[in-house]
């Protein structure tokens, strides 16, 4: 069926979304968006490594908006010691569903996924104050609604028995429209732990992760 207006409009930007959704460019079926979730996300999870620059919100939108289908930390992950900051396992991505519908490709609501991280340190009397930030893209699916889309996330500092000592949750708010289904984001906060003596700062590790105990996720 042909669609024309602002229908079509809508139609063509949800097919870009699913397009990226699934990593490639074969078309908007209904069978590709489906076979494209639940599956491996962004093409892979291969780390770049630059200089450690100041954290910034810009910097990392920009990222977001330039990123090229992989998981990519901005700051070297070994510099100065500093506490390593990245995505925790799988959970850089989580997919909403339609309520009662979770894993049905067809009933995804939208889509979110962090795609670059960033972090500097500052090491003062046995305090680690670590300034993170990360970025990433809202996808809408077939399902999908025009609006304000709101995700949870956690964050977790980890010691070297890999124990978390310290937590926080970010909530990250994202405007989508029907006819520019692809929406992003940008997040810099600090988290400031103890370090005891005898410890080092590069036996920490800071992880961010998307809260799944959000209704729908999947």
């Amino acid at each position: 069926m042909t669609q024309s207006g602002p229908n079509a409009l809508g139609y063509l930007g949800r097919c870009a979304a699913a397009a990226l959704l699934l990593g490639g460019l074969g078309g908007c079926g209904m069978s590709s968006l489906t076979s494209g979730i639940g599956g491996g996300w962004l093409g892979g999870q291969n780390k770049t490594k630059t200089e450690v620059g100041a954290v910034s919100e810009d910097q990392l939108l920009d990222a977001a908006k330039s990123d090229a289908g992989t998981t990519a930390s901005i700051g070297s992950v070994a510099a100065h010691g500093c506490p390593r900051f990245q995505v925790w396992t799988r959970e850089g991505y989580v997919t909403i569903y339609e309520p009662g519908k979770v894993g049905d490709g067809l009933a995804v609501m939208h889509r979110g996924e962090i795609t670059k991280t960033e972090r500097e340190c500052q090491i003062e009397s046995g305090r680690v104050t670590v300034k993170y930030g990360f970025s990433g893209r809202v996808l809408l699916g077939p399902k999908g609604k025009g609006g304000r889309v709101a995700l949870p996330l956690n964050v977790f500092v980890t010691d070297a028995k890999r124990q978390k000592i310290a937590t926080d949750k970010v909530k990250i708010d994202v405007d989508i429209a029907l006819d520019k289904p692809i929406g992003y984001f940008s997040v810099v906060r600090t988290v400031t732990f103890t370090l005891p003596e005898g410890s080092r700062p590069g036996e920490y590790e800071v992880y961010v992760a998307f809260d799944r105990n959000t209704p729908g996720a999947g």
